[in-house]
């Protein structure tokens, strides 16, 4: 007996691909955020303009996840 519910993924190919979608900006977002901080220290104005879109992305996926929990799989 296991303490968390195994996820295997769903079978549903929409809710698979916002999935996918969701970690990608998730992920995606979170790297721009910190390359932007990084360019920050060389060229000010490029660095802060990647680090505000990159956590722009972030939060957008962020807000996907909550949509994604409230969506059902249906057959």
């Amino acid at each position: 007996m296991s303490f968390f519910k195994k996820y295997n993924g769903t079978t549903h190919k929409g809710l698979a691909r916002l999935e996918t979608a969701i970690w990608t900006m998730i992920y995606g977002g979170l790297l721009a955020v910190v390359v932007g901080f990084f360019m920050g220290r060389v060229a000010d104005e490029d660095g802060d303009i990647l680090m505000v879109l990159g956590g722009i992305v972030t939060f957008i996926g962020l807000a996907l996840v909550v949509v994604r929990s409230r969506m059902r799989e249906d057959h």
